[in-house]
């Protein structure tokens, strides 16, 4: 239980502000089809999360103790400030209005989920975790967490919600959880997350 919520937690706070977020206000606006696009927004990052979290079990076999926790913790930091650098509203292809609002949703939340930094997070919690299935669905809910309102309110969260509180308040968070572990790692204790 305790991989599920951290790794849900992590994901959401991450992905405040995030490009993903930014491109499910963009679909909803332009296709109007709430459900399909949140069932795409489901689809792609089950798919994508889950091979993350597969990738993340297999570093976890070639990497053990204070060099696995050192590694997260240098990860963690980089989170934090990848987190205050803004990302750019990207457009969809034209495409998406011939094939539809699930599967443009689809196509474009695996691209753009990418080497993005929530799906770094779901590698680095599936080595701290050693689990892909928990960490996996619980990236998923912590995406879903943050994209559904952002389909079902759209602009109105961004007019109301100052983005760049929302990054600093998600680099604190990730720098905190980096120092936490590095400090941890050289004193050899062991956290719960």
């Amino acid at each position: 239980m305790e991989a599920f919520l951290i790794s849900a937690g992590v994901v959401a706070l991450a992905e405040i502000g995030d490009k993903t977020q930014l491109l499910a206000i963009m679909l909803a606006a332009r296709f109007r089809q709430p459900v399909s696009i949140i069932l795409g927004i489901l689809v792609a990052t089950l798919a994508n999360h889950a091979g993350a979290a597969f990738v993340g079990k297999l570093a976890a076999g070639f990497l053990q103790g204070p060099l696995l926790e050192r590694g997260l913790a240098i990860g963690f930091l980089a989170m934090a400030v990848w987190a205050l650098i803004p990302d750019k509203d990207e457009d969809v292809d034209t495409a998406g209005e011939r094939i539809g609002a699930f599967l443009a949703t689809t196509i474009a939340f695996f691209l753009v989920e990418m080497g993005d930094k929530t799906q770094v997070a779901t590698i680095a919690l599936a080595a701290r975790f050693d689990s892909v299935a928990i960490v996996a669905a619980g990236t998923t809910l912590g995406m879903m967490a943050a994209n559904v309102p952002a389909v079902l309110l759209g602009d109105l969260v961004l007019k109301r919600v100052p983005l760049r509180l929302v990054r600093w308040c998600t680099a604190g968070v990730f720098a905190l959880l980096g120092i936490v572990t590095l400090a941890a790692s050289f004193a050899g204790w062991r956290l719960p997350f």
